[in-house]
């Protein structure tokens, strides 16, 4: 591992995809729930780190996403660490208003697998907090 000389040479660390990306999994810092995964390029890293709020790079608009600056659910950012092969971010948050799904719920991981073997189906285990529809107008 190296050490960092310049104010962005940790960075170098970090294995960017062929797309210039990294997965990203954003975790509830107090509670350890998982609340969202998604990608990060190079400068929603850097500026995830300088500002104290997640940055994210939206493949479908093709820009960087500031995390809430829609829908106000901002994600202040307590921790980052890089996995052991160095190509995944986790970002331990604090998630402001307890949403961090544009379903209104706290986590985006709101179904999980039920059901008897050779019949499975999803189960929705976690309430809408806040009809979307108020929340992104």
């Amino acid at each position: 591992m190296s050490t960092a000389t310049t104010p962005n040479s940790w960075l170098d660390d970090v294995e960017f995809d062929e797309s210039g990306l990294i997965p990203a999994i954003a975790q509830d810092a107090a509670s350890g729930t998982v609340l969202m995964v998604a990608w990060m390029n190079r400068d929603a890293l850097a500026e995830t780190a300088a500002t104290g709020h997640a940055v994210y790079w939206s493949r479908s608009r093709g820009k960087l996403w500031r995390k809430g600056e829609e829908s106000g659910h901002r994600q202040r950012v307590r921790e980052l660490r890089l996995d052991c092969d160095g190509d995944v971010i986790l970002l331990k948050v604090e998630q402001v208003g307890g949403i961090a799904c544009h379903t209104g719920r706290e986590s985006c991981f709101f179904r999980r697998l039920d059901g008897a073997p050779g019949q499975p189906g999803w189960t929705i285990t976690d309430p809408v907090l806040k009809d979307p529809e108020l929340i992104y107008k």
